[in-house]
C-alpha cells in the first residue's frame, strides 16, 4: 500500500498530528515535550499507531525558531559589514515602541555587541556599481574568525543590487566556519537595518535549526520524504530550511492559515477570517478570494524579520492563559499554564485560574469525557482556582467566569481589528473559520462581540494546523528590490529579474523531482508613488509595459485607500512565489444521518441569572441536512463547539459545521 501522508504541528501546549492514506484518516494530540521536540513527533506517531517505516511524506510545523528568538536563546554571531556601517544594527530606527514611557528602553538591545562587528573596506552604490573595491579581505576574514563565533553574518551595503563582494567574502569563509548567513540570500532588498537584523537572526538560529533537522532526519527512515512548513504558508526541504532557518519563524500558525485558504477556495468564501485558538496563543489572519495576505513587515521580539510571511496577528490568549487582576482590571494572558501542569481543571497540579477553567465552571466542557482519552476535567479544582480572585472582587465564581470569557473575547476582537479595520476591510461581512483546541468553543462569543454572523468549524478542527501541513504546497517565496521608474519604464530589466528569480526559486523544487511545467508561479509588483515609504502589491498577469502597470497600480491604490493621485510612480521591487501544487482534499466524506439525538443534558451558564439545560451532541452524529438550535454543545474527542442561545448549528458538505446567528 502507499505510505502515509503525515502532518505534525508542535505547539506550545500540544503536538497535533494528522495522517492520511487513501480513505484512511487518523488524528491525535499529545502534550508537547518542549525540551525534546523530536520526542514529541515520535510520541504523536505512537498515539495514532503508525510506524515511521510506513510514512511516505512527513510535513512538520514548529515554533522552535520562534521560541528561540522570543526567549533570546540565540547563538553568538559575528557581523561583517561595510566599513562605516557596522553599527547600523545598534543605531536602528528612531521610532520608539512606547513614546511616553521613558523608563522603557527605546529599542531592543543590539543582537551583535561592538566587539564582534567587523568593518569591511568596500562600497557598492544603490545601482550595483562599485564605488570602492573590496580590499583587505584577508584581514576582515581573520578578524571575524578570531572572535571564535560559530555563526558569521555578512551584510554589505547595497549587496541586493550586486552581491559580488559578499560572494567573495563567503568564498574565503566557507569551510572555516560552520554557519554562514549572507544578506543577499536572506533578504535581497533595500533598507540596510532590516536586512542586517534578518541576516543576523538567520545566523543566530542556524545551529539550532540545523542540528534539530539533522537529528530528525537521522531518526526517520531514509525513505521518508521530510519537509518543513515555512512562514509564507508552504513547505520547504529541510536543506533549504537549514540554510535559511528564519523561514520557519511562525511556521506552525502559517500551516493553519494555509489550510484555511484551502477551505475558503473549496467552499467559495470570498472573505474569511481564520481564528486559531490553542492552549497558549490565538492567531488570526485575513483570507480574501482564497488567498492569505503576505507581509514583509512582521516582527518577533520587537525585531524585524524581513521575510515574506503570512500576515498573522498573534496574541497571548489561549485556553491555558492565566487570568490576572491589575490596575486596569481583569486581563487574560500572555502567561500560560501550558500543558504541564496545565489549567487547574486538568488535575495535574495547576492552581492559577485560566480561560479553560472558566469554561469548565460554566459547564461548557464535559467533565465525564476524557479529552483525547487522557485528561479528565475537574470542575471543583477549576472553581477552587477562581475562588481567591472572586473573593477579592466580591463576585460569585460563576459571574467571574462569565466576565473572564467576555475579556478574552474582547482581547481577541482587537486582534481581528488589526487584520481588518486597520487594512481597510469590514470584517463583519466575513465568515469566521474557528479551529484549534479552543477556537470552536469561543467562536460564537467572539463573533457576537465583533459583529460577525457566520462561523465555520472545519473538519478536524482541533488538529487543523497539522492538517494544513498535509495539504500545503511545496513552495518558495522571495522578494527583490528593483527601483524601476514609471517614466521610460525598463520592461527588459523587469523581464530579466523575473526570469532570474524564477530560476532561483524553481531550483530546489526541480531538485526534488518536480517537473518544470508543473510549477505554479505567482508574480507581484511592489509599486509606490515616488517619495512614499511603502509600496502597494500589484499582481503581474504576464508580460507588462509601463502604461499598463501604471493603470493597474492606480486601480489597486484606489481600491485600498479610496483615491489615486496620478503622480509619478516607481516599481520598488518584485515578489515571486513558485509552488508545486498538491491535490489534497481537506473535507471529510459527505454523509447523511438520522436527526441527531443528545447523549446528555447539563446545566450551562450563559448569563448570571441562572443555568440553562443544554443538550450535548456527538459531532459525528450531526450530518446533512440537520440543524441544531442553541443552546447546545457539540463534542468530539478533543474539541467542543459551543452553540449559545440565539445561534444554530448545521452540518455542511465535507464534514464542516456552520454556526449562524438567528438574525443572519
Amino acid at each position: 500500500m502507499a505510505g502515509w501522508q503525515v502532518g505534525i504541528d508542535i505547539g506550545g501546549t500540544f503536538t497535533d498530528i494528522v495522517a492520511a492514506r487513501g480513505a484512511e484518516f487518523r488524528t491525535a494530540k499529545v502534550p508537547s515535550r518542549l525540551a525534546d521536540p523530536v520526542g514529541s513527533i515520535f510520541a504523536a506517531l505512537e498515539a495514532i499507531g503508525i510506524e515511521p517505516a510506513g510514512i511516505a511524506d512527513l510535513v512538520h510545523g514548529t515554533t522552535r525558531v520562534t521560541n528561540a528568538i522570543v526567549e533570546g536563546r540565540l547563538e553568538p554571531v559575528t557581523l561583517l559589514a561595510t566599513a562605516g556601517f557596522e553599527d547600523v544594527i545598534e543605531i536602528g530606527r528612531q521610532s520608539r515602541k512606547d513614546l511616553y514611557r521613558l523608563e522603557v528602553p527605546p529599542k531592543p538591545a543590539p543582537l551583535v555587541p561592538p566587539g564582534r562587528r567587523i568593518p569591511v573596506a568596500e562600497r557598492m552604490a544603490h545601482d550595483g556599481s562599485i564605488l570602492r573595491p573590496l580590499t583587505d579581505i584577508d584581514a576582515a576574514v581573520d578578524a571575524a574568525l578570531a572572535t571564535g563565533a560559530r555563526s558569521i553574518a555578512v551584510m554589505l551595503l547595497h549587496s541586493y543590487a550586486n552581491p559580488a563582494h559578499e560572494a567573495a567574502l563567503a568564498e574565503r569563509l566557507r569551510g572555516r566556519v560552520p554557519y554562514l548567513s549572507l544578506s543577499h540570500q536572506v533578504n535581497p532588498e533595500a533598507r540596510e537595518y532590516e536586512r542586517c537584523v534578518a541576516t543576523v537572526l538567520n545566523a543566530a538560529v542556524m545551529p539550532l535549526a540545523a542540528e534539530y533537522l539533522a537529528r530528525l532526519r537521522a531518526e526517520l527512515p531514509a525513505r521518508v520524504q521530510l519537509h518543513v512548513m515555512h512562514s509564507a504558508g508552504g513547505m520547504a526541504s529541510p536543506e533549504a530550511a537549514a540554510e535559511r532557518p528564519l523561514l520557519m519563524a511562525l511556521s506552525g500558525p502559517a500551516a493553519g492559515v494555509a489550510a484555511a485558504a484551502v477551505v475558503a477556495r473549496e467552499t467559495g468564501e470570498a472573505a474569511l477570517l481564520s481564528f486559531d485558538m490553542g492552549g497558549t496563543t490565538t492567531d488570526v489572519a485575513l483570507i480574501l478570494d482564497g488567498r492569505a495576505e503576505i507581509t514583509l513587515d512582521a516582527k518577533l521580539a520587537d525585531q524585524p524579520l524581513r521575510q515574506p510571511m503570512v500576515a498573522i496577528e498573534s496574541i497571548g490568549a489561549g485556553g491555558g492563559s492565566i487570568v490576572q487582576h491589575g490596575p486596569g482590571g481583569l486581563s487574560v494572558g500572555p502567561r500560560s499554564a501550558g500543558a504541564e501542569p496545565g489549567p487547574a481543571c486538568y488535575g495535574r497540579g495547576g492552581t492559577a485560574p485560566t480561560v479553560c477553567d472558566a469554561n469548565t465552571i460554566l459547564g461548557y466542557l464535559n467533565p465525564r469525557r476524557r479529552l483525547g482519552g487522557t485528561i479528565t476535567l475537574d470542575a471543583a479544582r477549576a472553581a477552587a482556582a477562581f475562588a481567591p480572585l472572586a473573593d477579592r472582587l466580591g463576585l460569585p465564581v460563576v459571574e467571574l467566569a462569565l466576565g473572564v470569557l467576555r475579556v478574552a473575547d474582547a482581547t481577541m476582537a482587537r486582534a481581528l481589528n488589526k487584520i481588518t479595520v486597520e487594512r481597510g476591510v469590514d470584517g463583519r461581512g466575513a465568515t469566521l473559520l474557528a479551529f484549534g483546541g479552543m477556537g470552536p468553543m469561543h467562536a460564537a462569543g467572539l463573533a457576537a462581540t465583533y459583529g460577525i454572523r457566520r462561523v465555520l468549524v472545519p473538519h478536524a478542527s482541533s488538529a487543523f494546523s497539522a492538517l494544513g501541513c498535509v495539504a500545503a504546497e511545496m513552495s518558495y517565496t522571495r522578494q527583490r528590490t528593483l527601483r524601476l521608474p514609471g517614466e521610460d519604464f525598463d520592461a527588459a530589466r523587469l523581464a530579466g529579474a523575473r526570469a532570474a528569480l524564477l530560476d532561483e526559486l524553481a531550483a530546489p523544487l526541480l531538485a526534488q523531482g518536480v517537473a518544470r511545467e508543473a510549477l505554479a508561479v505567482e508574480e507581484t509588483g511592489l509599486i509606490r508613488y515616488r517619495g512614499q515609504s511603502y509600496a502597494v502589491d500589484v499582481p503581474l498577469p504576464g508580460p507588462v509595459d509601463g502604461a499598463g502597470l501604471g493603470l493597474a497600480f492606480e486601480e489597486r491604490h484606489r481600491a485600498l485607500f479610496g483615491f489615486a493621485s496620478g503622480e509619478a510612480w516607481e516599481m520598488l521591487g518584485l515578489r515571486l512565489r513558485v509552488a508545486a501544487p498538491r491535490q489534497m482534499d481537506l473535507a471529510a466524506p459527505a454523509a447523511e444521518a438520522a436527526p441527531p439525538r443528545p447523549f446528555a443534558t447539563d446545566p450551562c451558564w450563559f448569563a448570571p441569572a441562572g443555568p440553562v439545560p443544554t443538550p450535548r451532541y456527538e459531532r459525528a452524529g450531526l450530518a446533512l441536512p440537520h440543524r441544531i438550535a442553541g443552546p447546545a454543545i457539540i463534542e468530539d474527542d478533543w474539541s467542543t463547539i459551543l452553540v449559545p442561545p440565539g445561534w444554530s448549528a448545521a452540518a455542511q458538505p465535507g464534514g464542516h459545521i456552520l454556526l449562524l446567528r438567528e438574525d443572519a
